[in-house]
C-alpha cells in the first residue's frame, strides 16, 4: 500500500471514529437528563473543568429581584441559590430524576420548595405571574415557538428572561483542551446564533446578547426584556 493510500485510509478512519464519538456524546448528554442523572453532577465538573459553579453565577448578576421561574431546573443548584435571598424561585422540569435530585437538593439546603414537573413549551401558571425567567445551559426547546410563546406569556411586562446558551473553555492546559473538545462534539459549546435574536423578537422580546470573558473561558448571556403592551395593541376591553 502506497503512502497515499496509507493517509487516505488513516483520514477515513479518524472522520469515521470521530463521527461515532460525538454520536456517543450526543447520547449520553441526552440521557444525562433521565436516565443518568444520578452522575450529573461531577459530569458537569468533568466537562468544565470545575467551572461549573462560575458559569452558573453569570445569570445572577443579572437576574431582576422577585418571583423568578428557571425552565429545566435540573439537580436544584441553581435553585438553592436563590432562595433566601432577594428572589423567590420556582422551578419547573419534565425529567423525573432531576425533580427528585433537586428536591432532596431542597429539603438539605432547608430551602422552600416551589418545583413542577412540566415542560417548558405548556407552563401551569397564568399570565404575567413572574418578573424573571433564566435558564442555565438548555437544549434547543429554550428556542422552540412555543417556548418563547409561553415565556412572554408568564413574564410581566418589562419582565426579564435571562439565560446562559452556552460556554467556551479557552484555557491552555491539557485537560482544558480535551474539556473544550467533548464539549465541541457534543454541541456543548455552540455560539449563539443571530436566529436567536430575531426569534426572541418575533414573540416580544427585546434581547441583547453579551459575552462575559473569565479567567479559563468565555460565557455567552441573552438578557431578552418583555416589550410592554402598546395602548390598543391588544385592542379594547
Amino acid at each position: 500500500m502506497s503512502r497515499g493510500s496509507e493517509a487516505s485510509v488513516g483520514k477515513e478512519w479518524s472522520a469515521d471514529f470521530s463521527k461515532v464519538l460525538r454520536f456517543f456524546l450526543r447520547w449520553f448528554f441526552k440521557h444525562l437528563y433521565t436516565t443518568l442523572a444520578w452522575s450529573y453532577d461531577w459530569v458537569a465538573w468533568i466537562v468544565s473543568m470545575g467551572q461549573w459553579t462560575k458559569w452558573l453565577a453569570v445569570v445572577l448578576e443579572r437576574l431582576p429581584a422577585g418571583m423568578v421561574l428557571e425552565l429545566g431546573h435540573g439537580p436544584g443548584h441553581l435553585q438553592a441559590r436563590l432562595g433566601g435571598r432577594r428572589w423567590i424561585p420556582f422551578g419547573i422540569d419534565p425529567s423525573r430524576q432531576m425533580s427528585l435530585l433537586a428536591a432532596h437538593r431542597l429539603m438539605r439546603s432547608g430551602s422552600r420548595m416551589r418545583l413542577s414537573r412540566a415542560r417548558a413549551q405548556n407552563l401551569p401558571f397564568a399570565a404575567g405571574t413572574f418578573d424573571a425567567l433564566v435558564s442555565t445551559f438548555p437544549s434547543e426547546y429554550i428556542m422552540e415557538a412555543a417556548t418563547l410563546q409561553e415565556a412572554s406569556r408568564v413574564l410581566k411586562p418589562k419582565g426579564t428572561l435571562v439565560v446562559v446558551p452556552a460556554a467556551r473553555i479557552t484555557g491552555k492546559l491539557v485537560f482544558d483542551r480535551l474539556a473544550a473538545w467533548v464539549n465541541c462534539a457534543a454541541r456543548q459549546a455552540d455560539d449563539p446564533k443571530a436566529e436567536w435574536l430575531a426569534a426572541l423578537r418575533n414573540h416580544g422580546l427585546e434581547p441583547v446578547l453579551e459575552t462575559i470573558h473569565q479567567r479559563r473561558a468565555v460565557v455567552y448571556r441573552m438578557i431578552a426584556v418583555k416589550k410592554p403592551v402598546e395602548l390598543g395593541e391588544e385592542g379594547c376591553r
